[in-house]
């Protein structure tokens, strides 16, 4: 079996960040910042450390300041030059010429039409898919740790991480079959189950890595759970025809998607820094307590 490298990675990023009004509304929901960094900035690094060479944004109106964020910045540049700061922060985010490349999603019609509108970019190759609203915290990370397993087995890999019974409404859900390890086969795929009808508390987190017969799929799409096209059915297809597993994320997801969740994430990660960890953690205890 040739298994063929995962070269691109799609980022869906057109959503209009509703949760998150007011502040989303002149500002894309992925330029949120945790700590000091924006939420899509942790997703594309963790793509591009684990290899990605390409990315690909699929994005929407009033998306500009996502573009504007991984292009070169002249006159930010000249003046921190000018005044003897580093540029270490802001050089990291530039990305080769050619990459990134922006597609749009002209209309707001679920997650598995926006990973279609990549189709001519993706081509027949394997590629990735991330969420930003997903932060994932791990050593190595999650994407990597993905690639890792493809790398092993082929086919399609997708993120897996349990989540309490109560809350399987709410998410993709597999269906396993054989475990080994951190890899659980996948027999089955089912989009946010009716509450107590889960076939396993195993969620899908916003990591996967497809082939590209998934498109083929989305070409003829059938609308899913919320009216929508959603991604879950159309891997669905590719079980039994393709190698399909589940690689379980050995570290912390913070879904930041949830305000709750995007604090959360604030706060660890703050907490972590050696810089600001220190005041953080005095401050939280005296709130607190």
């Amino acid at each position: 079996m040739t298994i063929k490298p995962v070269r691109k990675a799609v980022f869906p990023v057109a959503g209009l960040g509703t949760r998150f009004l007011p502040a989303t509304k002149s500002m894309p929901k992925e330029m949120l910042t945790v700590v000091d960094k924006p939420l899509i900035q942790y997703a594309v690094e963790e793509a591009l450390e684990a290899g990605i060479e390409q990315i690909i944004f699929v994005t929407g109106r009033g998306k500009g300041a996502l573009e504007d964020h991984f292009d070169i910045s002249y006159e930010l540049e000249a003046t921190m030059k000018a005044r003897g700061k580093s540029l270490a922060l802001i050089e990291g985010i530039r990305q080769k010429p050619g990459s990134p490349v922006y597609v749009r999603q002209q209309e707001p019609l679920g997650l598995g039409h926006a990973v279609w509108c990549a189709r001519e970019i993706v081509g027949d190759e394997p590629f990735a898919v991330l969420l930003p609203d997903e932060l994932m915290v791990g050593t190595p990370n999650f994407m990597k740790q993905m690639v890792q397993a493809y790398e092993q087995v082929g086919g399609n890999v997708i993120g897996a991480l349990e989540v309490p019974d109560s809350e399987t409404d709410k998410y993709g859900i597999i269906t396993p079959g054989k475990r080994d390890g951190k890899l659980t086969e996948v027999t089955a795929l089912v989009e946010k189950p009716a509450a107590g009808t889960a076939p396993s508390n195993l969620m899908i987190p916003g990591r996967y890595i497809l082939q590209p017969e998934v498109m083929k799929i989305l070409d003829n799409p059938v609308k899913g759970a919320g009216g929508e096209i959603q991604l879950t059915d159309a891997m669905a297809q590719l079980i039994g025809n393709q190698p399909f597993h589940g690689c379980t994320f050995e570290g912390q997801r913070y879904d930041c998607g949830d305000k709750a969740g995007y604090i959360q994430a604030n706060l660890a990660l703050a907490l972590a820094r050696d810089d600001i960890g220190p005041a953080v953690r005095e401050f939280a205890r005296g709130l607190i307590g």
